[in-house]
């Protein structure tokens, strides 16, 4: 890795790239480096990486890829077709100078393309995944990653008394109410399915609990 990037420079430059979002889309590109720790999850990408971003949003963490680290070759995959047009606006800087893609999925079946990708991205989508999904949603993504891959999981921590905060946030924003896991059991969940464990730690942002894995297949 190389210089380490801060939320400083990270929100500054969100700032300017919501001028065509709807109020709510501008919120959560503008205001989420506030509470999501945008600064770790960059810090893992090295010279050589391409990045895979599963449930990408409006692509504000995929610009942030493009604008701050070595990584030429970005992918993101959401549900919503309206994000995907989102993600192709605020990422429209880097259309002629990286290889920057955006397309739909249907939630369940990631692209195979996948395998050709050296670091996955799940932020802050699997507590959006039905529960009696989590388990097969995680072993679509293991067993279409390439081995030696990695992916960089960040979630809510249930085993917090804050998630409740989440959950508000959630049912304003998503209108939902989220299927968060214990950060422990999420890594029991996830070395079960076949992954090696790198790094687990948890971290607070304000009075959301985040918890982080590192694996590889």
């Amino acid at each position: 890795m190389g210089e380490l990037i801060n939320q400083s420079d990270i929100l500054k430059y969100l700032k300017t790239k919501s001028a065509n979002l709807s109020f709510i889309d501008k919120l959560k590109v503008v205001y989420r480096p506030l509470i999501c720790p945008f600064d770790d999850l960059l810090n893992y990408i090295e010279n050589d990486d391409s990045v895979f971003d599963i449930g990408c949003g409006s692509g504000q963490f995929c610009a942030l890829v493009a604008k701050f680290t070595p990584a030429n070759e970005i992918y993101g995959i959401e549900i919503s077709e309206t994000l995907v047009q989102n993600a192709r606006i605020v990422n429209q800087e880097f259309k002629d100078k990286k290889n920057i893609q955006f397309e739909t999925f249907n939630g369940s079946e990631i692209q195979s393309l996948i395998q050709n990708y050296s670091k996955i991205y799940l932020i802050d989508v699997l507590h959006h995944v039905p529960k009696e999904n989590q388990l097969e949603f995680l072993k679509e993504i293991y067993f279409k990653m390439s081995i030696g891959s990695k992916l960089i999981l960040k979630d809510i921590d249930a085993s917090s008394l804050l998630l409740y905060f989440n959950k508000m946030h959630d049912l304003v924003f998503s209108r939902e109410i989220g299927n968060e896991m214990k950060a422990n059991f999420a890594k029991k969940v996830v070395e079960e399915i076949g992954f090696k464990v790198l790094k687990s730690y948890t971290k607070r942002m304000f009075v959301y609990p985040h918890y982080f894995l590192i694996l590889e297949k």
